[in-house]
């Protein structure tokens, strides 16, 4: 089976958060079980690794739609997997993301499959990932080519004007309608994935039952609902690459096994920092809304208390200031920005991990903690439902600082209890996040959208 990911980050080459970690992993775990997978993903200015060059030309247009502009393609071969790097101009600068997005990923969908054909590449199945695969998913189907897309984050859906943006898309003038692409006025190409699709992921199984309401369905609920009730919404838990993050051979930590082992990490955390014998709570995160982070803030007058707080991280400025304010209490680190060997530190280190998530589609970094033995605080939602059992970790339902406050201090209670923590630890050491399971669970749903009938479309004349 021929399997092509889209996506518009992948580790190590290019990341911002899970979606990169993902796809860093399960295509190569896909092609040791057999699969012949390759990964598409924009050629960024910042890709550092080297990439072979391919081919470099202008790609025609569907009738009526002008050309492209100029495409550079280059390959990397790695773990049995080949990424195709899809290079234009408006991806010719630094970082990953910018205000201009919807732009630059509508060219960029429009390029994928003309550009794997430049290349001899016809995928059997197409998986594309959050939004700014969405067009590509929407042009597979109009080509005759099955896929998957993966929801990875429904808050963020690649929308734009829709007079404005129906001529970056290509596609016809019947996919604009209510029931395709046109959504409240605008493009959506969130939804262009998700109608276009043969089926449809989220990467835990709670949030696709969440994402079916209106607390969680950012206005795209009644499609997921209808979806669900088709069979063609489901949840596959993420896994972790179990390689990189193990603290049996992690180069940044004092290496351990099991609990008992992880003092040193925890004192070698305590000295950097200059901190107390207090426990130490940690957070390892993008400071957003989304992610809780004022919970966190508001919750740090009764912390102290009991605890050494450390936060590794960045994004909203305001968060930012108010953890560099309160990161001249002793018992408050705050290291901005992201830097992986301190987070290997941090995961180690910490005794117990805040996540108090407002929404959390899968979360990575509560299976990182308890793999490292750390105990995760976590707010029970999503993928933190899915993979934090309630006699390792700590869980609280409302999303307020006083709920957090008060699941940290059920926490500090049991951290009191020696033994009955370090059991906690144990469990937590030895769950399995392996992605194996997972990715066997993606080839047999690509089995199944080869073997059924495609989906209905409207407005879509099947050839």
């Amino acid at each position: 089976m021929q399997v092509v990911h889209v996506a518009s980050e992948v580790f190590p080459f290019s990341r911002s958060g899970g979606l990169g970690d993902v796809l860093g992993v399960l295509p190569a775990v896909q092609a040791g079980l057999g699969a012949e997978v390759t990964v598409v993903s924009p050629w960024y200015a910042d890709v550092q690794e080297a990439v072979t060059p391919l081919w470099r030309g202008v790609l025609a247009g569907a009738a009526g739609q002008p050309p492209l502009p100029e495409v550079r393609v280059g390959e990397v071969r790695r773990g049995g997997v080949r990424f195709l790097f899809v290079g234009l101009a408006c991806f010719d600068r630094p970082g990953l993301y910018h205000p201009d997005d919807v732009w630059r990923f509508s060219l960029f969908g429009r390029a994928v499959l003309p550009v794997l054909a430049q290349l001899g590449v016809r995928p059997d199945v197409l998986h594309g990932h959050d939004w700014q695969a969405g067009l590509v998913v929407a042009h597979a189907r109009l080509s005759g080519v099955r896929s998957v897309f993966s929801v990875h984050n429904l808050q963020y859906q690649g929308r734009w004007n829709l007079l404005d943006g129906m001529g970056w898309t290509g596609l016809p003038e019947w996919a604009f309608t209510h029931e395709t692409l046109e959504f409240h006025g605008d493009v959506n190409l969130m939804k262009a994935g998700l109608v276009f699709s043969s089926q449809v992921t989220t990467v835990s199984p709670t949030y696709a039952r969440e994402i079916t309401t209106p607390e969680f369905g950012e206005g795209l609920e009644g499609l997921m609902t209808r979806l669900r009730a088709e069979g063609r919404l489901s949840g596959i838990l993420n896994g972790l690459d179990q390689a990189r993050w193990d603290p049996a051979s992690d180069p940044d930590v004092p290496v351990f096994t099991d609990p008992r082992g992880k003092g040193a990490a925890v004192a070698a955390l305590r000295a950097e920092f200059g901190l107390d014998g207090a426990p130490i709570l940690a957070s390892v995160s993008r400071l957003a809304e989304q992610k809780g982070m004022d919970l966190l803030i508001g919750a740090l007058p009764q912390l102290v208390q009991d605890w050494n707080v450390v936060v590794l991280g960045g994004g909203d400025p305001a968060l930012e200031a108010g953890l560099r304010e309160w990161a001249a209490h002793p018992r408050v680190v705050f290291a901005q920005g992201m830097n992986e060997p301190l987070a290997h530190r941090i995961y180690a280190g910490a005794d117990a991990f805040a996540m108090p998530s407002r929404f959390e589609p899968c979360g990575l970094s509560q299976m990182i903690a308890m793999r490292y033995g750390t105990l995760p605080v976590v707010r029970a939602t999503g993928g933190l439902v899915d993979t934090v059992p309630a006699d390792v970790g700590f869980s609280f339902a409302q999303a307020s600082a006083g709920a957090l406050a008060g699941a940290c201090r059920e926490a500090r209670a049991a951290f009191d209890d020696p033994a009955g923590w370090e059991a906690r630890a144990a469990r937590a050491m030895r769950l399995e996040f392996s992605w194996d399971g997972p990715a066997r669970e993606y080839l047999g749903l690509y089995a199944r959208v080869l073997s059924g009938a495609a989906p209905a479309v409207a407005g879509l004349v099947e050839a």
